[in-house]
């Protein structure tokens, strides 16, 4: 029997890249010219000490085991040429556009880099199932560490077989219980909420656009942040619903399907009492908030209003609601129709884009490093939402990159919801 056991998040993403590749990019940019030899070696040693190799994927008994071993990692190495930041980008989106092997014995991993004599970057695509960005961004820091000359890691080596959410749900079953009386709002809340609309089909092609704010800015956003008594999650929701607004501008003359919803994507893995360094993989899971949005709303208002949203959604632990959603999606999905399997969120779950945050300056100082600005990362769309907004923070700026469905969004269409994100951030005031 295989040693580890998948939990509802990661068999619901496995499900996800039957339709398309489910994956998600990180890049760690690296001063001055790459020593290829040397970055190489530092990979092999640091997934051999963590026993990340020779992986086996058993998909019908969601089960897993890494077998450990010897380690020999291809590193793809691209040019920079004069604009290293946008190969970087280039490479980013056809890697998430690139399947990996389905299951049996598969390699998860596909590092790259872009070299220059000035700068250069260290990228990491991987199946999403197998971790959350947590653990690829310690992941990230110890090869960078190792690659630097710093002294090796003698931290514990992270388990890879943590428990599942069945387990925990049943040894402390109260933050679940208390979100069972508000699933039948959950389940009917959907139907007020405006679908998003793929006019160019089915294709499930994946691209991105990004911008970033520098440490001036952003530090100007968490003042106001503070002085709002919000946190930059609820900001973040609330400056993408309004850059969605006139996109779905239909909705406004529709007579049900009247709001607007996007989600949130939630690492969990304090729900389970496991210390961010103490395992390797994936302990998501999501909610999501939906408004109205008015035409002429204020930023504060709006964001106040999320903000109330996701106060009692964190209070309740309704996000755990999510989890008995992907259950019962599990289990119906195998029956449906690619067609219906295509329909299957956009009826049930109408969200137009989902939200994820990482604070890489928080979790490379817990490991005893500096993290460095310029660190980004792309996430997959996947089936259920059109759009994902994927902001992290890295030496004190904030780096985001928007992932979209090219049936769903004109690249100008999306460049034009990124700069207007970023020139209502930029324009906050406390």
């Amino acid at each position: 029997m295989m040693r580890g056991k998948l939990n509802l998040f990661q068999a619901t993403m496995l499900r996800w890249r039957d339709t398309h590749p489910y994956s998600a990019v990180h890049a760690v940019p690296i001063e001055g010219g790459l020593d290829v030899g040397r970055m190489g070696a530092s990979i092999d040693r640091e997934l051999g000490r963590r026993g990340l190799a020779n992986l086996t994927l058993d998909i019908a008994a969601r089960r897993y085991d890494y077998a450990g071993g010897e380690v020999r990692v291809t590193l793809t190495v691209l040019d920079g040429g004069d604009d290293a930041h946008g190969v970087l980008m280039d490479e980013m989106e056809r890697q998430l556009n690139r399947p990996f092997v389905r299951e049996g014995r598969i390699d998860p991993f596909r590092f790259f880099a872009v070299a220059t004599d000035s700068r250069s970057y260290l990228a990491l695509a991987y199946d999403h199932f197998i971790a959350g960005g947590d653990s690829i961004a310690q992941l990230l820091q110890a090869i960078v560490d190792r690659y630097q000359g710093k002294p090796d890691h003698t931290d514990a080596v992270p388990s890879l077989y943590p428990e599942t959410y069945r387990h925990w749900l049943l040894r402390r079953p109260g933050g679940f219980l208390r979100s069972l009386p508000s699933m039948p709002r959950l389940a009917v809340s959907g139907r007020h909420y405006h679908r998003p609309r793929y006019p160019r089909g089915p294709d499930p092609t994946n691209a991105l656009t990004h911008f970033r704010l520098d440490v001036a800015e952003f530090a100007q956003v968490i003042r106001v942040v503070l002085a709002w008594q919000v946190t930059l999650n609820d900001l973040l929701l609330a400056v993408t619903l309004l850059a969605l607004a006139p996109v779905t501008e239909k909705r406004r003359s529709a007579r049900r399907r009247v709001g607007l919803a996007a989600a949130s994507i939630i690492n969990i893995r304090r729900d389970f009492g496991i210390p961010p360094r103490a395992a390797f993989g994936q302990f998501l899971s999501s909610f999501h908030v939906a408004h109205l949005v008015p035409k002429g709303i204020a930023l504060h208002d709006l964001t106040r209003d999320v903000h109330a949203q996701t106060t009692r959604i964190k209070r309740l632990r309704l996000y755990l609601q999510t989890l008995t959603g992907m259950g019962y999606s599990n289990i119906v999905w195998p029956h449906l129709s690619p067609e219906q399997q295509q329909s299957f969120y956009e009826k049930n779950y109408p969200v137009w884009a989902g939200i994820t945050t990482l604070n890489v300056d928080a979790v490379w100082a817990d490991g005893g490093s500096q993290a460095r600005a310029g660190y980004v990362r792309a996430i997959s769309t996947g089936p259920q939402a059109p759009m994902v907004v994927g902001a992290t923070t890295a030496g004190g700026a904030l780096e985001v990159v928007i992932t979209y469905r090219i049936a769903a969004f004109e690249r100008g269409t999306a460049e034009g919801i990124a700069a207007d994100i970023r020139e209502r951030l930029c324009r906050i005031t406390p």
